[in-house]
């Protein structure tokens, strides 16, 4: 299984900029928590325009949060900007600026949680680490012939499956992680896998979905998502505050555009001002 994976990997790869030998943990940290529920060839710009700015952590902690919203832009789930703020945060206070090698340090950072810890380490630093994202899951799953895993996190009997097939040296645990990961996105895919041209075709008993999961995507237009999405982008797009009558356009039910303005303060994504909204600056109002 280990020799048809990689040297699928090697034939197969996609050529993202994360991957490329000058890559720093800093940017594979970046990239692991801006490819969160985003398709990594979505975020690929994002990422050079991220580390343009702020190529090392200590310049996005010095910094105010609502830059890194600002930043953040379109990719969704802005959530995800402020805790790339607090890790920065915490990285220049308690590390000197470097972010950490080992799984329990990245582990211990705010909002990194325990595969973000694995895939940096692994892709940061060359740690012998098991990375298991929703990709790798369901590889490892068919394989053994078990049902695809379902959400939530990996139960023991993933992470032991994982880490007995993780090869012992470091360098090439790294490449199978990547060739795993890169085999669930690009073939072993959740809904319509290309078994034919999978590498380990004849090995594998093929997908078996849980059973009674429901594939019906929930409707984009008018979902608290896009209502937030809509205030997010009027705030973003402004130089200092905006206000209130510049958000309350955005939508027509007044009520759905309370919760989500009231939702987006109490997630720390928006600070009230007098008459309006602003960014996050880590100041109070």
């Amino acid at each position: 299984m280990l020799t048809e994976v990689l040297a699928w990997y090697d034939r197969a790869a996609r050529d993202f900029p994360w991957r490329a030998p000058d890559r720093t943990p800093w940017g594979v940290l970046v990239c692991e928590v801006m490819s969160q529920q985003t398709p990594a060839p979505r975020i690929v710009e994002p990422w050079r325009g991220w580390l343009a700015r702020w190529p090392e952590p200590a310049g996005l902690a010095a910094d105010a949060p609502g830059e890194a919203v600002r930043m953040w832009g379109r990719l969704g789930y802005p959530r995800r900007a402020l805790r790339l703020h607090a890790a920065a945060v915490a990285v220049t206070e308690r590390y000197a600026g470097q972010v950490p090698a080992t799984v329990a340090e990245l582990r211990a950072l705010p909002g990194v949680g325990d595969y973000t810890a694995a895939a940096t380490a692994a892709f940061g630093h060359g740690v012998r680490a098991a990375v298991l994202d929703v990709n790798v899951r369901r590889v490892l799953a068919r394989t053994a012939g078990r049902d695809d895993p379902g959400p939530g996190a990996p139960v023991r009997g993933e992470r032991e499956r994982a880490e007995a097939l993780l090869p012992s040296d470091p360098m090439t645990a790294v490449r199978w992680n990547a060739a795993v990961m890169e085999l669930g996105a690009l073939v072993c895919t959740a809904r319509r896998p290309s078994c034919g041209v999978c590498p380990l075709r004849g090995r594998c008993p093929g997908p078996r979905p849980p059973a009674g999961r429901s594939t019906r995507a929930q409707p984009w237009h008018g979902s608290d998502r896009h209502v937030r999405g809509l205030v997010m982008a009027v705030v973003r797009d402004a130089v200092g505050s905006v206000g209130r009558e510049a958000v309350d356009v955005v939508w027509p039910d007044r009520v759905q555009l309370t919760r989500c303005v009231d939702g987006l303060v109490a997630d720390g994504l928006l600070e009230p001002v007098p008459g309006g909204l602003r960014l996050p600056t880590g100041r109070g109002t």
